[in-house]
């Protein structure tokens, strides 16, 4: 029986004891004769109001969330045997010792890691948080369950909540790299990007490993160096087990890298690494789906994106799917695809909205998904929310640069898209927006080179933007 439900309970039991003491003496007192006609009713009501008493005072405990079975290849291999394993043994732990807060805590984070091997970020995320919130309300200066709080917030793009528990999980803990791994995450998203660089340092000063290198190498991405984001993140996978979910996310994000650069060799090679490492790996199988769109092979492009799709639950395949059957000359396909991932992503916006710790913020995204829908007012309603959020973030004023191009509000577009350039990034989807852009007021020159510099690099990484590109270009 949980501790605050103790008390009320001996309260009405004394109280119970007090009233049945009263009512005999006043019974006795009656005589032998009315007994019957006053005492009994009189103590059926009184067991009746300390029955409902106790059912009203009495919370029920928290249902203790459960483990879901995997599915396909993701239920295949010892990996998956260990994790469950260990999940039962701390479930069964807790319920022997419901206030065993580090077998809670362990669970939480099992959670955590379930959440993105399976993508289903809903429920895990979910079940995590309710157990992050039991320990802290046990031990409200926890310093791991405080961090996992501030991680799954940001997981669910409540940056400013998650920025905030971090700075205070930092306060506890000045020698941890693990939070100066999220305040780096968190100052990244708010677009605080000189804080971002000095919590990376820390990290690094603290612990260099794989979480420390890619930290790094993002950071690198972001103010346009990409042979030495390249050199971190390459670090990042050395540093890792092979085989290892993060392992493996850090080596496809190498890949990524390769194509930013325009190396399409060495990007499908980490990709086909990390399926040989970790078969099915959803992420190297969009890779790959990229490789293939690449060289036109929409077929197969398609082929790798539902494989994916199948694996983990994420909006970015349904929408990237979207592109390619269009590309491969299936609109109803790709309008099938643009409504299945609005109504994903308006699903998480909603419980966001109505949750203030949990629910995915998703109105960039939604910004974007609109646009392919030809909703103009639903994406700059949605760009705008997102801006209030984080109007100092490189990607939200891109976003919101594009959604007023796309509306024909060009100097709007120019006002916004040199904020989102002031990192120096060499993103080529981003330059070749700018160019777009900058082509649309006055600035012809700059807008076309940016567009050629762009179209040279990774075309296919944006394929509406290339096709605007190209038509520009063909035009002059």
């Amino acid at each position: 029986m949980a501790a605050c439900a103790v008390k009320p309970q001996r309260e009405l039991t004394a109280a119970f004891f007090r009233i049945f003491h009263l009512q005999v003496s006043y019974s006795i007192s009656l005589g032998l004769a009315a007994l019957k006609k006053y005492l009994y009713p009189s103590l059926l009501l009184v067991f009746g109001l300390l029955a409902v008493a106790i059912y009203v005072f009495k919370k029920p405990a928290p249902r203790m969330p459960g483990l879901k079975e995997r599915h396909s290849d993701l239920s295949v291999g010892k990996e998956w045997l260990n994790t469950k394993a260990a999940i039962q043994d701390l479930l069964a732990r807790l319920r022997t010792d419901p206030n065993d807060q580090k077998s809670r805590l362990l669970l939480a984070q099992a959670y955590m890691q379930e959440a993105r091997v399976t993508g289903d970020h809903p429920y895990y995320d979910g079940a995590a948080m309710q157990l992050v919130e039991e320990v802290l309300k046990a031990e409200p200066e926890n310093f791991e369950a405080l961090c996992c709080k501030a991680s799954l917030s940001l997981t669910q793009h409540h940056f400013a909540q998650g920025l905030g528990l971090a700075q205070k999980a930092q306060k506890l803990n000045p020698r941890s790299g693990f939070v100066y791994g999220l305040l780096t995450d968190a100052n990244v998203e708010m677009g605080h990007y000189d804080e971002a660089i000095r919590m990376a340092d820390k990290m690094n000063q603290v612990r260099p490993d794989l979480a420390a290198y890619a930290r790094v190498s993002y950071l690198r991405e972001i103010h346009g160096d990409v042979p030495g984001a390249i050199e971190a993140m390459d670090y990042a996978v050395k540093a890792g087990v092979i085989g290892l979910e993060q392992t493996e996310w850090t080596r496809v994000a190498l890949g990524h890298l390769y194509e930013v650069s325009g190396d399409t060799a060495r990007a499908r090679n980490n990709f086909l690494m990390a399926i040989a490492a970790r078969p099915g790996y959803a992420y190297a199988l969009a890779g790959l789906g990229r490789m293939a769109a690449a060289k036109k092979d929409y077929a197969t492009a398609i082929k790798n994106y539902q494989q994916a799709r199948a694996m983990v639950q994420d909006y970015a395949f349904t929408d990237e799917l979207t592109d390619l059957y269009r590309l491969n000359g299936q609109p109803v396909e790709a309008e099938k695809m643009a409504r299945e991932s609005i109504a994903m992503l308006a699903g998480a916006a909603k419980e966001a909205d109505e949750n203030e710790q949990m629910g995915h913020y998703a109105d960039r995204e939604l910004a974007y998904a609109y646009l392919k829908t030809n909703e103009l007012d639903k994406a700059l309603e949605h760009a705008k929310i997102e801006y209030e959020r984080r109007p100092d973030n490189i990607d939200v004023n891109e976003t919101m640069a594009w959604v007023l191009y796309k509306r024909g509000d060009y100097a709007g577009a120019h006002k916004y898209m040199q904020v989102a350039r002031r990192t120096g990034s060499k993103n080529p989807v981003l330059l070749c927006r700018a160019g777009l852009i900058m082509t649309k007021v006055g600035k012809d020159a700059e807008g076309q080179r940016l567009i050629e510099n762009s179209l040279k690099t990774a075309p296919y990484l944006n394929p509406e933007v290339e096709a605007e590109g190209k038509a520009l270009l063909a035009s002059r």
